[in-house]
């Protein structure tokens, strides 16, 4: 049996539909303020504000901070197709500091996805300066986003 080929419109419903849904169980990023701008198939651009406690002992942004943002718009990006999938590797460069008052934005692009196997690269930018370089390698598992979230749901209640 053949997978449906999802129209350009199904996909990026799809894709928003994938990032509603991972955003409600998704306490970090809330904790975070992390907002999402947009989502695509393959694409992800979300946003973080530098608050105060989020600064380090020189005063500019602790890196796991930019380490999270990036990370998170890795997640959006790659679990976009509705396809459960995980961080398999990162890195991430950090080019510039980033300073409390800031809002950083990370822009998630897929350069690969073949099998299980996907590669995304992120950059996290505060305005036009860019911060960090990350890039990330995916692995899909069993099952669906939409469904497993479901599926908790319906266990929990």
């Amino acid at each position: 049996m053949t997978e449906h080929k999802l129209t350009p419109a199904e996909a990026q419903a799809m894709a928003e539909a994938t990032a509603e849904a991972m955003w409600a169980r998704d306490r970090a990023a809330q904790a975070l303020g992390i907002k999402i701008v947009r989502v695509a198939p393959g694409t992800a651009l979300l946003t973080m504000a530098v608050r105060p406690d989020m600064v380090n002992g020189h005063h500019i942004c602790h890196g796991g901070m930019i380490f999270s943002l990036a990370d998170t718009a890795f997640a959006y990006a790659c679990n976009s197709y509705n396809k459960n999938t995980v961080a398999s590797a990162c890195h991430i460069d950090f080019l510039a500091p980033a300073k409390e008052g800031e809002m950083l934005e990370a822009e998630a692009v897929e350069r690969s996805a073949s099998g299980r196997t996907g590669v995304y690269d992120i950059t996290v930018r505060a305005g036009a300066r860019t911060i960090a370089l990350f890039r990330g390698k995916s692995y899909r598992i069993n099952g669906e986003v939409i469904a497993g979230l479901q599926q908790a749901d319906q266990q929990a209640a």
